[in-house]
């Protein structure tokens, strides 16, 4: 695992940081890898952190138990032991490029507003801030309404410049009405990504404990802290809790985390009627005194503080009616709350009541909303309102203390406020009424997330839709990362209404939704994920019985498959979506899917069959008046002919892929167009085959995709062996493996382990040759990779064909059977 060496590198704390890979990999804390690899917990934990250098048996200890080969790690090893080299003095030579330098993020902070008038609880906010000093953890639990996440989030602000890294919040949805609580991998995924957390260092299989692990890994070099609001229980937030190290987290939950025994806690009560009464003059605005309103009629204030159960979220809602009403008495504020139901529903059931008509319909079919946050086009959506009195509604609910407003844009329900919503619902709306506000907020969000995949997608489904026609009002995309923003905003509520649609039957809501996603998927979501969704779309398409709906869905649960390296169940989603397709008539997916079969079958080996598919596609594509799917076709048509060697008719078709517009220099088409330009005429055209490679790796890097970075690299490396320039080919040679090892990539390996090899045999080293087309020969046949398994015998027999012929002709013979079984018999 060896880095390119520059001015500012620390082996020891690069070092470090390939070992925490590895513990990342083994999914276990620090105790239990000590243990497993006979090491000391505090050894163990200094190698972690960088604080001293490994022995090469410590570091071999935890290669073995994660199965990985520890030579890649040896020449940064034995670099933590001598000065970084200066670096050569050379004219002329050109290097990898380097990421551009840009400014550090800031830290990530996403703590709710502390309120201006927080009162009292100070014994409270002290045993909080003690119980973090001493366990960095605490618990505090109570009743609903009392003030638990008020006084978490008061207590994080109070402590976000002891932890400047990151100030977390999430909502564990353990008391939401209408939803289930948080599962803990959901949690995990989201705190993660909070961190920016790279989605190839992320597990996707396992269960929880690798997801945990990665969490503790990552706090570990953090002080940051995290808020874990509204659990259920114990068994939710333990995977959730922070290990070694000095990041802190503040729990609440209305029950007791009786299985948190190493967790102080603290349990609030309701206000003291002291604090109630200050609470209630500070939110009102009552000026005290003789002259304010609670001083003048003291027994209907204290009535007011009845009324609301001395709970600082009814108080507030109390204070609210009372500050916008000055001519109110304290006792109309009394007998305004008197007409509600109950302690918990008084003061909520006086807010609403000022509501107009209008309004009140409004607030009522809020509780109806799925998700946690939401923002003005999802609420005009489920409303049925216009975006601008959607908008202007919503403002008054934020002044009455009926939504609140977490961050600009976003608004979200309390829980009590959201239950009162709901029973207000099902008490004035009919049945029918609350189905047909449900199924707005479905088509809404279909078609808010095609809207976004088209400013994403070059193949956009934005036209495709078939649920409802589309809202009104609709979230524009300036590009593809505004969109990629929006989906990661609203990614929990397209989730949470994928659930609803389910719950509700609405079955082509399940089958359109996670097939608009599917741009955003590729980017953020892992394959786990993505095979649990199109299998519920699949179940969905069949109770629909639509051949079209039909057949996208085995296709894009094919396509799961085959990203989670599930090759056979692959291959059958494609054979039935095939059957289907043929009788829908569906000339675009057809062509999507032949796309998808040529992919699947390049990489089980085959190197005829998926030219005549790429062919194929590009037709369908033409047919179908799709010109960037064509030119997608035409890319990896020309990428398979240059694999077969027909170099001229590569770069012809890589070129005409090329002079194809579009707005994102980017997309696919453009990256695969400009590799294999690159490598099809670096004989003839060296500095515009480097010109075309190195804007490819500018591309993939800016786009955040390593592993489209390593393919990048690659194709630079044969590009400047094939020009001559050994020493600079190597380089990149190397770069690329550096970064496989990062990303723990094994089987990305077999593609460009006899490139690499084939580089060093002209270069000159004829034995790192060898190692490295013998371990091609050792990946591919596992990994079914026949193409590059005869590459593998042919470059041990170029190798070895002047010192020992009868090995060489051994293999050679060994490649020719290879590809005559590869090869299409007549």
């Amino acid at each position: 695992m060896q880095r390119q060496v520059t001015g500012q590198t620390n082996p020891q704390e690069e070092l470090a940081a390939r070992l925490r890979l590895l513990q990342e990999l083994s999914g276990r804390g620090v105790r239990a890898l000590a243990r497993d690899t006979g090491l000391s917990s505090s050894s163990l934990s200094r190698y972690l952190s960088g604080q001293s250098a490994p022995p090469w048996t410590a570091v071999l200890a935890l290669c073995r138990l994660v199965k990985r080969d520890p030579r890649p790690l040896r020449p940064l090893w034995e670099r933590t032991a001598s000065p970084l080299p200066a670096p050569p003095k050379t004219s002329r030579q050109v290097h990898p490029p380097s990421p551009p330098a840009g400014e550090p993020r800031p830290p990530r902070n996403d703590l709710p507003r502390d309120v201006p008038d927080f009162t009292g609880r100070q014994a409270a906010l002290a045993a909080v801030l003690a119980a973090v000093e001493d366990s960095r953890v605490v618990a505090i639990d109570g009743m609903a309404g009392v003030g638990k996440t008020c006084l978490a989030v008061h207590a994080a602000h109070g402590l976000t410049a002891g932890y400047p890294d990151a100030q977390l919040y999430v909502d564990l949805h353990g008391f939401t009405a209408g939803r289930d609580p948080l599962d803990p991998d959901a949690a995990l995924r989201t705190l993660l990504a909070a961190l920016d957390v790279p989605s190839e260092k992320i597990p996707q299989e396992g269960g929880i404990e690798p997801l945990a692990a990665c969490w503790r890994s990552e706090l570990a070099h953090r002080r940051a802290v995290v808020v874990l609001d509204n659990a259920v229980d114990a068994d939710q937030v333990r995977p959730l809790l922070p290990g070694a190290g000095p990041s802190v987290a503040l729990i609440t939950s209305r029950n007791r985390m009786l299985g948190l025994d190493e967790v102080p806690p603290v349990s609030l009560d309701v206000l003291t009627t002291q604090e109630s009464a200050e609470l209630l003059a500070r939110a009102s605005g009552d000026p005290g005194g003789s002259e304010g309103r609670l001083a003048r009629d003291p027994e209907s204030a204290a009535e007011v503080l009845r009324l609301c159960g001395h709970l600082p979220l009814a108080l507030r809602l109390a204070a609210a009616r009372l500050r916008h009403r000055p001519g109110w008495t304290v006792g109309v504020l009394v007998e305004r709350m008197a007409e509600g139901a109950g302690e918990f529903d008084t003061a909520f059931a006086m807010s609403v009541r000022q509501l107009d008509r209008a309004r009140r319909r409004f607030f009522r079919l809020l509780g109806l909303f799925p998700g946690s946050t939401f923002d003005e086009y999802a609420a005009a959506a489920l409303t049925g309102m216009p975006l601008r009195d959607a908008r202007e509604t919503l403002e008054d609910l934020l002044d009455a203390h009926l939504v609140q407003q977490p961050a600009v844009g976003r608004y979200r329900l309390h829980d009590l406020v959201r239950q009162h919503a709901r029973r207000a619902a099902t008490e004035h709306d009919s049945p029918a009424e609350l189905e047909q506000a449900l199924l707005r907020l479905f088509d809404y969000y279909v078609h808010a997330a095609a809207a976004a995949d088209a400013a994403v997608s070059y193949l956009s489904l934005s036209n495709e839709v078939s649920v409802g026609p589309p809202p009104a009002d609709l979230p524009s995309f300036a590009g593809k990362h505004a969109a990629l923003y929006w989906f990661g905003t609203e990614y929990a509520n397209l989730m949470a209404v994928f659930e609803a649609a389910a719950a509700a039957g609405a079955d082509a809501h399940v089958c359109e939704l996670p097939r608009v996603m599917r741009a955003f998927f590729a980017r953020r979501c892992g394959t786990t994920h993505l095979n649990v969704l199109f299998e519920r779309s699949l179940i969905a398409a069949q109770r629909l019985g639509d051949p079209l709906h039909l057949a996208e869905a085995h296709s894009d649960l094919g396509f799961a498959r085959y990203n989670a390296g599930r090759m056979a169940e692959a291959g059958a989603a494609y054979e039935a979506a095939a059957r289907l397709v043929s009788e829908a008539g569906a000339t675009r997916s057809g062509a999507e899917l032949t796309m998808r079969r040529g992919y699947l079958l390049w990489d089980e080996g085959d190197v005829e069959a998926p030219l005549d598919l790429f062919r194929l596609a590009g037709r369908q594509y033409a047919d179908s008046g799709c010109p960037m799917g064509a030119a997608h076709a035409t890319a990896y048509e020309a990428w398979a002919l240059l694999q077969l060697g027909h170099r001229e008719e590569a770069a012809r078709l890589a070129r005409a892929a090329l002079d194809v517009p579009h707005a994102d220099p980017a997309w696919p088409p453009t990256l695969t167009a400009r590799l294999t330009l690159g490598v099809a005429i670096a004989d003839d055209e060296p500095d515009e085959a480097i010109g075309h490679l190195e804007q490819a790796l500018a591309l993939a890097r800016e786009d955040g995709h390593r592993h489209n970075e390593a393919w990048c690299l690659h194709c630079l490396a044969v590009a400047l062996r094939r020009i001559g320039r050994y020493d600079e080919a190597l380089a990149c040679h190397r770069r690329t493996f550096a970064l496989l090892d990062e990303l723990f990539e094994e089987h990305w390996k077999v593609r460009f382990l006899n490139g690499y090899a084939e580089t060093c045999r002209l270069a000159g080293l004829p034995d790192e040759a060898l190692r490295l087309h013998r371990h091609a020969l050792e990946l591919a046949p596992g990994l079914g990779y026949r193409f590059a398994e005869a590459q593998a015998h042919e470059g041990i027999a170029a190798v070895l064909a002047g010192t020992d012929p009868s090995t060489a002709a051994t293999h050679r013979a060994s490649a020719q059977a290879i590809l005559h079984d590869l090869t299409p018999q007549p």
